[in-house]
């Protein structure tokens, strides 16, 4: 017996989802983007951001600037009708001599323009910074990692080593060195004052600022090191070498990039600290530092002077500070999603 078309016919099957209605695969996101999203949250933090990004561009761009004349940091302008010979060479007009083509006013004595130098001084003075926290941190994460892996009489001997660094008076010994390595500093590498100046301070900063950080990864390394990972890279034949820098550095990256953005604006205040006491980048290069200083010099006859690099470190330190807290409660993993 035959079939009939209508017999033949397949039956209705439900209707199957569309491609629109398909679930989803759920993404999940790495400890580093997790970060980064409680960050973003953070609104204040994302504002030290930007004050902390737009002042490293300006540091940049500064010397750029400078070379093809859009700030001029370093010439003299002893024009009489900017400044008051009769005033000791204070600047004629209000507020240190404001007007549209010095929007911070000028120098007393030189006539310089004050943005200008300002705006050079942040290169000079985050570039010593920076270099002595980079400074601190690699000597600190070095010694911490071999302090808290290797133990027994290598960890005590960084420990006895941590402890001899922060006996010593570093302010007293920053001025009463500075004259005998600036010049074994110029003598053995032929550069001239300033530069060695730089390198001095960096030296000493760093070599001063390690034991902090040396302290934070040997007690990160304790914990590490007791990790399956670790006894299996160990089973493997890993060398020490390796385990230090391909097992153990990628885990404390963390910790590391807090403390440097935490460095750092210390580092901010200590270069303009230095300044004022005569160790450092001298006069007529700029730094926020030996700007304040000499803006001391005129706090009651021209305040603006002493006002706007007071108000530019302070500016620079609090958004540093800001900017590591935000991302010390960022990475910290325990922080409120």
């Amino acid at each position: 017996m035959s079939l009939s078309e209508s017999q033949l016919e397949v039956s209705p099957t439900p209707d199957e989802p569309k491609a629109d209605d398909q679930p989803q695969s759920l993404e999940g996101l790495s400890p580093t983007k997790l970060a980064v999203r409680r960050f973003r949250k953070d609104r204040l933090s994302m504002i030290a951001f930007y004050v902390v990004a737009f002042v490293l561009v300006a540091a940049i761009l500064a010397p750029i600037f400078t070379k093809i004349g859009i700030i001029d940091p370093i010439s003299l302008n002893q024009d009489d009708k900017l400044i008051d010979p009769t005033l000791g060479g204070l600047p004629r007009g209000a507020a240190g001599g404001i007007t549209w083509a010095h929007p911070l006013g000028i120098e007393p004595g030189t006539g310089r323009d004050v943005l200008s130098r300002l705006w050079y001084g942040v290169t000079f003075s985050l570039s010593i910074s920076l270099a002595a926290a980079i400074v601190a941190i690699v000597v600190g994460t070095v010694l911490g990692i071999i302090a808290g892996f290797s133990g027994g009489l290598i960890d005590a001997t960084v420990g006895r080593l941590i402890d001899l660094t922060l006996s010593f008076p570093q302010t007293l010994m920053l001025l009463a060195l500075s004259s005998i390595f600036v010049a074994a500093i110029q003598q053995r590498t032929g550069l001239s004052t300033n530069p060695a100046n730089a390198v001095y301070e960096i030296g000493v900063l760093g070599l001063f600022g390690w034991p902090a950080v040396a302290r934070l990864i040997r007690g990160q390394v304790l914990s590490i090191r007791e990790r399956e990972f670790i006894e299996a890279a160990k089973l493997l034949g890993a060398s020490p070498r390796r385990l230090y820098f391909k097992e153990i550095l990628p885990n404390v990256w963390a910790p590391l990039l807090v403390s440097f953005t935490l460095i750092t604006p210390q580092y901010v205040s200590a270069e303009a600290a230095l300044s004022y006491l005569g160790v450092g980048i001298k006069p007529p290069t700029p730094t926020l530092g030996n700007i304040l200083t000499d803006g001391v010099n005129y706090a009651l006859t021209d305040f603006t002077y002493f006002l706007f690099p007071a108000i530019v470190i302070a500016v620079i330190v609090v958004s540093l500070n800001l900017f590591g807290d935000g991302v010390r409660d960022a990475l910290d993993p325990k922080a409120d999603r």
